[in-house]
Formats: structure tokens, sequence, C-alpha cells
């Protein structure tokens, strides 16, 4: 385990544990403060995040801006990171050999910021983080508690875009976030 975010980052851009690195234009390492209270996990980068190096700064994330704004949720005091820190091609999901060649990195990261709440968005995040058994659509917007940090899924700010249905419920997780925070 590395003592730094500095450390794992420099690690992580050196890295080459799956065929994710072939085809990058650098990594996704993470962006945000290191002493967080909220964490976001992700499920891995898309083309604007792969030209530029950070995490949820392509259409969705600017989505998640646009909601972090009307919460009055600051992006640089949240940290924010994706389950694998290379993108897969064609935005496809990460392949679980893929994801578990990144889980140390995300694992340390984790360790590092000790946020009291992660959010996990989509999927791929929840999946790889609680688990097989969970689905998103069951789970979203319930409070899971594994090794005293508290989980929320919810959507995936991309599974928004596609449906602008799920934006409350998007919306409605992210309250429940803040009112956890602030109990």
């Amino acid at each position: 385990m590395y003592e730094t975010l500095e450390e794992i980052e420099y690690v992580v851009k050196q890295c080459n544990k799956c065929k994710l690195c072939k085809n990058r234009t650098n990594t996704v390492f993470g962006v945000g403060n290191p002493n967080a209270k909220i964490m976001f996990i992700g499920e891995g980068p898309g083309a604007d995040e792969d030209l530029q190096g950070e995490p949820f700064v392509g259409k969705a994330g600017k989505l998640m801006n646009e909601a972090f704004k009307g919460l009055g949720i600051k992006r640089e005091e949240v940290y924010i990171a994706n389950i694998v820190k290379c993108r897969p091609p064609n935005n496809r999901n990460p392949e679980k050999d893929e994801a578990i060649a990144c889980m140390d990195y995300l694992r340390n990261q984790v360790m590092l910021i000790k946020p009291e709440i992660i959010v996990l968005l989509g999927s791929v995040a929840l999946k790889n983080i609680l688990g097989e058994e969970y689905g998103i659509t069951k789970s979203r917007g319930k409070w899971i508690i594994k090794k005293d940090i508290k989980y929320m899924p919810t959507f995936h700010p991309a599974a928004l875009l596609r449906d602008e249905s799920k934006k409350i419920y998007f919306w409605n997780d992210l309250k429940l976030v803040l009112e956890e925070l602030n109990k």
C-alpha cells in the first residue's frame, strides 16, 4: 500500500497490468479534496476524460456539476474517481480483469481519503465495490454500510443523459447524501 495519493498516481501512470493501457492517452486517477467526506466512484473514463486526464469532464460530468451546483456541493470539496483508470475502448464497460487490475489503486485511494460516504455511480461501480448480487435499480437510494463506510448507490450521470426520467432519482439520492452528512 502507498502512503500518499501522489505515490499511487505515479504508479498508475506507469501501469500496464491490463490491456486498457495500450490505447490510453492519459490515465485518469481521480480529483478533488484528499480529505473529502464524500467520494464519488464511477466506472471508467470516456473520451473527454482520457484526453484531459480528469474524471467526469464530458457530458455526464457537466450534468453532475449542474446537480452539485443545485445542491450546493462544491466539486473541489468532494473526491471523484473511477473503477478503472484508463478508458475502455468505445466507452464499453470495464471487463472483470480490468476492474480487478485497478482495484488495489482504488482501495488505497479510499484508505487515504477516508470518506464518510461513497456514492457509487451506476451498476459497474456498485457491482465492483459491493458485489455482483447488487443491482442498481433495486439498490439506488438505499444506504448500504460495510466496514464503517456508508455507500449510496445511484444512477450514473450518463444514464440520465439516456433517460431523463432518472434525473429525479439521482437528485433525491444526492439529497439523502447531504442529509446524512449534515446529521
